[in-house]
């Protein structure tokens, strides 16, 4: 089976909040024959439309081929948050890569919020400020505080304020968590219309889009210099340079980054608005993360709907009944919901590595793959794009920064990964269930 096609309709947006309130956009013609390009960018998600988008303004000739419909993945699914810092804490990434390497990372993070920004601002998509992370013990809340001060000192970044449990209730009021932390400078946004908007920008730019344009087939240059071959059901593309950008939905294209990035699925509802009742949800205009390993998240919309993701599966399927799935985390969290229908109720894949780092891989040399952002791909996916378009420029810094970090392949490859991850999720689950 095709995660491409398991649980959508071909070329459609899944019925989402999202889907339901985007920006319209012109869609773009299937890939029709054969063409040649400096460059071929499969995936038009955030990591793909940001490197169209930066080729494009560099004067380089770039295609970009979208299965189904350009932000109709993660990208145009996600919970919408722009978080700080890398998906691990930067005491774990000094552990796993060094101060020096912990300290680019993190920097490279805050060029990606300031990039995600700068694009949302350029296409009309705004932002607000400020996400909080819920804990669950007073042992979660001690070690915040210890990071809050590292970052402050070591790492020059002073936005985030410690929440007791009186201070988080002013703003969440729910007896599921004993304290927070609220980053200032972080926030959130219309996910979708990111990625049109990325879209209408890469286009005017001069980047060729094709959708409903699904890759069958990769002939990778043999050696430095040589020429690649991309091929569709109805076209063909050769280009000196080719850029993977598929994340979850990359499937068996490249071996090298399938072993290594693992596609898991993920679920949304959006309620009715919610109008007064509002103030039993948030009191602030923020998003909310927790320390679940199967997290749960939320925000509002403008229209005072909440936004909320919570539960996952390892499976070609999504489940049947996605809002009663859903419905439970939120009712643990916000049990005085309970009457509140549910308007909207999606799915979407994204995808994990065994480190919860990208994958960040040049699997031939005239060829590019940046994935498995583990849930922390807003911004990193907006700046891997624009990294990779770097290094196809001969300025490969950033890309190199991230390739360095060790991402392993996930033990029995492609075959045993889906059953050995269901077994670690049940754990985790477990352990989720029991306040561990």
């Amino acid at each position: 089976m095709n995660l491409l096609h398991s649980n959508d309709r071909d070329g459609e947006y899944p019925p989402s909040l999202y889907a339901a309130t985007r920006t319209e956009l012109r869609a773009f013609p299937p890939l029709r024959g054969k063409a040649q390009a400096d460059v071929v960018v499969i995936g038009g998600g955030y990591t793909g439309l940001s490197a169209a988008l930066h080729l494009a303004e560099a004067g380089r000739r770039v295609i970009l081929l979208e299965a189904h419909r350009v932000g109709f993945g993660a990208s145009g699914r996600n919970g919408g948050q722009l978080g700080s810092g890398q998906r691990l804490e930067v005491d774990d990434l000094e552990k796993m890569a060094g101060r020096d390497a912990a300290r680019r990372l993190w920097d490279l993070a805050e060029d990606a919020k300031r990039l995600t920004r700068d694009i949302a601002a350029r296409a009309g998509v705004p932002v607000a400020d400020g996400i909080a992370h819920a804990f669950r013990t007073r042992a979660e809340f001690d070690h915040a505080i210890a990071l809050i001060e590292r970052l402050a000192r070591d790492y020059g970044y002073d936005r985030i304020e410690a929440l007791d449990r009186d201070a988080l209730r002013a703003i969440l009021p729910s007896d599921a968590y004993v304290a927070g932390e609220l980053d200032h400078g972080a926030g959130h946004l219309h996910p979708l219309n990111l990625a049109l908007g990325m879209a209408r920008l890469a286009d005017a730019a001069g980047a060729v889009i094709h959708e409903r344009s699904e890759v069958t087939g990769i002939d990778h240059a043999r050696q430095a210099g040589g020429k690649t071959t991309v091929t569709t059901a109805d076209g063909q593309i050769t280009c000196d340079h080719l850029i993977l950008a598929a994340n979850g939905y990359l499937g068996t294209l490249e071996p090298k980054v399938a072993a290594r990035v693992m596609p898991i699925n993920n679920f949304i509802v959006a309620t009715e608005p919610l109008g007064a009742r509002v103030a039993e949800v948030l009191t602030r205009n923020i998003g909310v993360h927790d320390t679940k390993f199967v997290v749960n998240y939320w925000r509002l919309d403008s229209d005072s709907r909440l936004i909320f993701g919570g539960g996952e599966n390892v499976s070609y399927r999504f489940p049947a009944d996605i809002a009663s799935k859903v419905r439970k985390p939120l009712l643990e969290i916000y049990p005085g919901l309970a009457d509140v229908r549910l308007a909207y109720a999606w799915g979407g894949t994204l995808a994990i590595t065994m480190t919860r780092m990208p994958c960040f891989i040049r699997p031939a040399p005239n060829c590019l793959s940046a994935s498995g952002y583990s849930g922390h791909g807003l911004a990193l996916a907006t700046l891997a794009g624009k990294l990779m378009a770097q290094a196809v420029q001969g300025q490969s810094e950033g890309f190199d920064t991230m390739s360095a970090l060790p991402v392993h392949p996930f033990p029995g490859g492609t075959l045993l990964r889906w059953p050995l991850l269901v077994a670690g999720m049940s754990w985790y689950s477990l352990r989720d269930r029991l306040g561990v």
